[in-house]
């Protein structure tokens, strides 16, 4: 700090500290990156669990939904409605589970949000250091 106070500092010394503190805050700024790009991969698996175990059980309503059609056609009887039922109720889960995962994926949800503020913060900074 004592480097900072002294009013006979060189041209030299002053570019050779921007440049250190520009390298630091790079470094800072990387770091921030990198933990909130694991942040949001994070996100994105749960996301993307929930797309899978959705499509799942839309396609196990579908094949429910196809076997009560058949049933439903082949026999005038309740064996059919059963059928309907679970697949509805399949269909209706799947959808669900489906939609949050899909949320999930927006594009803004997984944008670096602070790395960026951050970095918009430093670029106002340095605008306001140049002469």
């Amino acid at each position: 700090m004592n480097e900072m106070s002294s009013p006979d500092r060189t041209l030299a010394t002053l570019f050779a500290e921007l440049t250190r503190e520009t390298g630091m805050l790079f470094r800072q700024e990387l770091e921030l990156a990198k933990a909130e790009v694991a942040e949001k991969i994070g996100q994105a698996r749960f996301g993307l669990v929930a797309v899978i175990a959705g499509g799942a059980l839309l396609f196990g309503a579908f094949q429910a939904l196809v076997a009560a059609a058949v049933l439903g056609l082949a026999t005038v009887l309740g064996g059919w409605l059963a059928a309907l039922v679970v697949g509805a109720l399949l269909a209706l889960i799947g959808a669900v589970a489906m939609a949050r995962g899909l949320a999930i994926f927006k594009r803004d949800n997984l944008t670096p949000r602070r790395t960026l503020d951050t970095l918009k913060a430093n670029t106002r900074w340095a605008r306001e250091q140049m002469p």
